[in-house]
């Protein structure tokens, strides 16, 4: 993997990775690199929750976010809680043991982070609305 930061001006960046794709950051309005990766890390396990309910029946997945970080620098992050939420006909336990594996093994965002962040996580499963 490969990719490009370049400094654009004022407090704003812009991330190239190797295709060409860019995103766009300001280091004090955001989004700053620390949101994006908090937001990376919701993504990364949003897509392991998708692809581990592949045989369900479901129409949304989306998360919530939450973070501390340390008061000094480096400003890491310390804690992470994250609300799933899912809609569909998908059993909690199921839910619940997807989201727990997409931690432990599957997203490479989440595991990429310092060993002593602690990851929380809570899941709720809502009826579809169609």
């Amino acid at each position: 993997m490969k990719g490009l930061v370049e400094w654009t001006g004022g407090n704003n960046l812009v991330g190239i990775n190797s295709n060409g794709q860019r995103i766009e950051m300001n280091w004090n309005d955001g989004p700053s690199p620390m949101q994006i990766t908090l937001q990376m890390v919701g993504a990364c396990s949003v897509v392991d929750v998708v692809v581990g309910l592949k045989d369900r029946d479901f129409t949304k997945v989306w998360v919530e976010l939450d973070s501390t970080r340390n008061d000094e620098p480096p400003r890491y992050f310390k804690s992470m809680h994250l609300v799933f939420h899912i809609e569909g006909d998908v059993p909690i336990k199921l839910a619940e043991r997807i989201v727990d594996k997409a931690f432990e093994k599957y997203c490479s965002v989440s595991n990429s982070l310092r060993p002593d962040c602690k990851i929380t996580s809570e899941v709720f499963v809502h009826e579809s609305k169609s």
